[in-house]
């Protein structure tokens, strides 16, 4: 027998273990028919070696998961691939700060061999903690095939591939090296990329500085509004400029107009002195400038900005350095003495004193800015203009581009298709726009560039380096991490060796993420794989077909998540449970701010006095798939996952009530049944096991869970299990049996559409509901149910049935009828419908029914309600106290019209209904509707008492 209640803290990890020591997330052996139809696979997006299971995790991992376990029961050889990212500037700041506490030399300190071997040590004892916390979610990946981006201490074929794709790449002229501007961090001292930088609002200054003319020539310096009435005149011997970063004016190059700025028609062409270094730079004119904003004239430091780097660019203006690697000013040709070595920040200040003291500082405007931070390290990030490694991603776009083109157009062979269809100009957008991708980092942690330098500056590309002549240095620098999740796709699946699992599993089926990594990492497996990847006829092949885009999860308010605020959920501890205390220790533990720590242990004790029950992962789970609409941002509760868990109960409490009842598993064939109680209930199946099946198809996993949740709550255990119970409980004979086994059969479909979303409560519900399966429930077929078994004239005799009995129900309710008390149906008619006698037994416990007779009219004081035309009545004689029912529905009905009065008055004034947001006023709006329906509703029972 079934155990009172299902306890997930005991049976999750009991199941996992078992369906992972059984080898039922392996893909199944290959059969001689099978087709690339037949196959499934999902790459994981890698998560970071040093990282844990946060709530866009748990979202994402849930998707693949519904996705591989559904796929699995439809009898497919499923592949999910797992693996983790080195994450090559976050494992290695985890590592130096590591050495730091245990009181170790620093890294600059050690070699590289020794560092690294400290980094390694690291991942084998404390990184990838993050798999086991998706074993705890559920996540049934094929683990014995887990990849790491980096390979191993030894190398191994991980390593060999980014190597090979390198060189390769580099040998077919798409990977450079240059000169270009990239952001640098200063505290780690490597360029990143775009993706690790915030920018984050803060107080700034503006500057406005005054650039003389050469020679001391002046011009007229006019001012117009908008309708052209000049409202400044006057003689000018500068230009206005106006910066936000005054320690970078020392490297400008020109400054820049725009073509139709009347204000410097004049003046364009001719040259200025920069303040403080002396030097003559030109005026020059570039649609680049707004002159809108500040005094319509910028400065142009191309080494220093991305915008002037592309302005000096175009008009061939020298490009100065002014910044080492750690931010500090440095020596040249064009830099002041006093500067040198000084902090960018220092030096600002300098600049700007020394400016003012040669009388050039109009003014300093206090401005909101955004300041670039570099994700980990917390310092503004600078851009830099150093040597780099680039891959020529223009060269590999327009390839990318017309695969996704294919994938939303009418000829779908081998393209890529984005779900939600809408993301699909993001991706067109970024990839027309696709600038040079530097791929190299200056850090010691990762793939290092297989490049040596000669003593002549000549450079070779060597894959073993077995080639490179004595005297040749190989290149520090390693390779961006998204370069080696470029190649994930078929890296993982044994490329550049030709495998069966490449053969097989390539292209993958649907690629699962987040929207901001678009570019970062599916443009990239785009381009890399339709490079890398080819067909007989030579032709890319794209890496997936499908790539659904999952939403962001938010607070219950519709607000991020974020620790600083104090409203992150961890979905471990919504899981296994965690106290208060525990909880507002690791809310309050490591936040960037430690002045907020009261702040957010005060919101967490009011939001969640008692911490967190144990939920499970299953309601978990379930509350993020019911949400994961297409296109909408997913508010997740605590309260709505303690509503799933709940649903589980009602499960279980299902499947307790039909084990009692001798419900148990057979060779069931519904297309024998008789009657139509379970005709109807398997019809509804039949209707949602195709929905589930369709939508889960259609990546619309909120409407699929929300159609096996109804289904399974209202349609069988709301009313089959009540209306079965009076045939369960009664005497042996063909209908019991009929009903025991359709019950146990319906609830075995049940377990199985569930199944993708719990897979935990409806494993163990399986293995104890049927003691001789022959296979466990994540290796069962799907249900595959024909139409031909939906019956319309059960549909409809039961439809009728539970109208019926909903009717008598409410205005029952409506009249207070104590539940106790039974009433005779009268039916107003000249003939009793046999369905009447046919369903007695069901209408006795679930309307309260005494008898059914015939009556021509409603008696003095009834309840009347109408079912398909046809008027019922329940004499009210007996049941109740009149007049003291006419007085408590009086006074609720005065007790409404008061709430309806106070929000006409308030509706009424024109203050508040101008000045209140539109929110407000609906809600008010939508407050009358409700009391206007109530008073309604009260009326008519008043009437019926008459």
């Amino acid at each position: 027998m079934l155990d009172k209640s299902f306890d997930p803290n005991s049976a999750e990890q009991r199941l996992y273990e078992m369906w992972e020591s059984l080898g039922y997330f392996k893909p199944r052996a290959a059969r001689a028919d099978d087709t690339s139809e037949d196959n499934f696979s999902i790459v994981i997006p890698p998560p970071n070696v040093t990282g844990s299971l946060h709530m866009g995790h748990a979202l994402n991992n849930t998707i693949m998961d519904i996705l591989i376990r559904y796929n699995r029961m439809k009898g497919k050889a499923t592949l999910w691939q797992p693996g983790m990212d080195h994450a090559g500037i976050a494992t290695q700041m985890v590592v130096e700060r590591k050495l730091a506490a245990e009181g170790n030399i620093a890294r600059k300190d050690m070699t590289r061999e020794n560092f690294l071997n400290h980094v390694w040590n690291w991942k084998e004892e404390s990184g990838g903690m993050i798999e086991r916390q998706l074993r705890r979610l559920g996540s049934s990946c094929d683990w014995s095939r887990s990849r790491f981006t980096l390979g191993s201490r030894e190398g191994g074929q991980m390593a060999d591939a980014v190597t090979k794709a390198f060189v390769d790449m580099y040998e077919a002229g798409l990977i450079y090296r240059d000169k270009r501007l990239v952001n640098w961090d200063p505290h780690f001292q490597t360029a990143i990329s775009d993706l690790e930088v915030e920018n984050i609002e803060k107080d700034g200054h503006f500057w406005h500085f005054k650039y003389p003319l050469e020679g001391g020539e002046t011009y007229n310096y006019v001012e117009k509004d908008e309708d052209g009435n000049i409202i400044l005149e006057e003689e000018r011997d500068y230009i206005s400029i106006a910066t936000t970063r005054p320690e970078t004016m020392l490297g400008d190059g020109a400054v820049a107009v725009h073509p139709k700025d009347e204000r410097y028609a004049p003046i364009v062409g001719k040259m200025v002195r920069l303040p403080l270094a002396g030097r003559l730079i030109p005026i020059i004119t570039d649609m680049y400038p707004d002159p809108e904003f500040g005094s319509g004239a910028v400065k142009i430091t191309g080494a220093h900005d991305f915008n002037d780097y592309m302005v000096a660019k175009r008009n061939n203006i020298p490009m100065y350095s002014l910044m080492g690697s750690r931010g500090e000013m440095i020596a040249s040709e064009i830099m002041p003495e006093k500067y040198v070595g000084m902090d960018r920040f220092k030096a600002r200040k300098a600049v700007v004193a020394d400016i003012e003291a040669e009388g050039f500082l109009i003014k300093v405007e206090d401005k909101k800015i955004q300041q670039p931070i570099g994700d980990r390290s917390g310092v503004v990030i600078e851009p830099l203009l150093t040597d780099q490694w680039f891959v020529d991603a223009e060269k590999l776009a327009g390839e990318a581009i017309a695969a996704v083109e294919r994938g939303h157009g009418d000829s779908q062979e081998n393209s890529t298709r984005f779900i939600p269809e809408n993301w699909k100009k993001t991706y067109d957008h970024w990839m027309a726009n696709i600038q040079p991708w530097c791929i190299s980092r200056q850090l010691w942690w990762g793939h290092q560039i297989p490049a040596y330098y000669g003593p002549d500056g000549d450079i070779i590309v060597s894959a073993t380096g077995d080639d490179v002549p004595e005297g040749y240095v190989r290149d520090e620098d390693v390779l961006d991490t998204w370069f080696s999740s470029g190649l994930w796709p078929f890296s993982t699946l044994g490329w550049p060796e030709n495998t069966e699992e490449l053969v097989r599993f390539y292209p993958t089926s649907t690629l699962v993420t987040a929207f901001d990594i678009i570019f970062f990492w599916v443009a990239r497996m785009m381009m890399q794989g339709l490079y890398f990847m080819k067909d007989e006829n030579g032709q890319g092949i794209v890496p997936f077909d499908d790539v659904y885009i999952h939403a962001l999860v938010l607070d219950e308010h519709g607000k991020k998540m974020s620790k600083s605020v104090g409203n992150t959920l961890d979905p471990l501890d919504l899981i296994d449970g965690v106290s208060i205390d525990e909880l507002v220790a690791k809310r309050t533990r490591g936040l960037k701010n430690p002045d907020k720590a009261p702040q957010v242990e005060k919101a967490t004790r009011k939001a969640y006095p008692d911490g967190f029950e144990a939920y499970g992962a299953d309601a978990l789970r379930f509350a993020l798939a019911s949400q994961a609409g297409q296109g909408r941002n997913i508010r997740l509760s605590v309260e709505r996952i303690g509503g799933y868990r709940n649903f589980g109960t009602k499960l279980w409490s299902a499947a307790s009530f039909g084990q009692m009842n001798g419900c148990v598993p057979t060779d069931f064939d519904p297309s024998t049944a008789t009657l139509h109680l379970n005709k109807w209930i398997i019809s509804e199946l039949v209707k949602t096991a195709g929905d589930v099946s369709r939508y889960i198809e259609a990546y619309r996993f909120n409407d699929a869970a929300d159609a096996v949740y109804k289904f399974t709550w209202d349609t069988f255990c709301a009313w089959y299990l009540e209306l079965s119970k009076a045939i369960l409980s009664g005497e042996a004979g063909p209908e019991k049996t009929e009903t025991q086994a359709t019950f146990a059969w319906v609830l075995d479909q049940i377990l199985k559409l569930l199944h993708p979303f719990m897979p935990f409560i409806t494993e163990e519900l399986w293995g104890n509901l049927g003691a001789d399966r022959a296979a466990h429930l994540i290796v069962s077929d799907w249900p595959e149910l024909s139409d031909g078994l939906i019956n319309e004239a059960a549909v409809k005799e039961l439809d009728w049935l539970m109208t019926l009995i909903t009717n008598i129900r409410s205005v029952r309710a409506d009249m207070n009828i104590p539940p106790a008390k039974k009433a005779p149906l009268l039916m107003l008619s000249d003939t009793l419908d046999p369905r009447l006698a046919t369903y007695a037994p069901q209408l006795s416990p679930m309307a309260r029914v005494e008898h059914v007779e015939l009556a021509e009219k409603a008696p003095d004081a009834a309840l009347q309600t109408v079912v398909d035309g046809v008027q019922f009545a329940i004499p009210l004689a007996g049941l109740i106290d009149m007049e003291a029912e006419r007085k408590r529905l009086n006074k609720e009905i005065e007790k409404a019209q008061g709430e309806i009065d106070k929000i006409d008055k308030k509706l009424g004034n024109e203050a508040f209904v101008s000045k209140a947001p539109e929110k407000v006023v609906n809600l008010q709006k939508e407050r009358r509707a409700g009391y206007v329906e109530e008073v309604e509703t009260l009326k008519t029972a008043l009437e019926g008492l008459a």
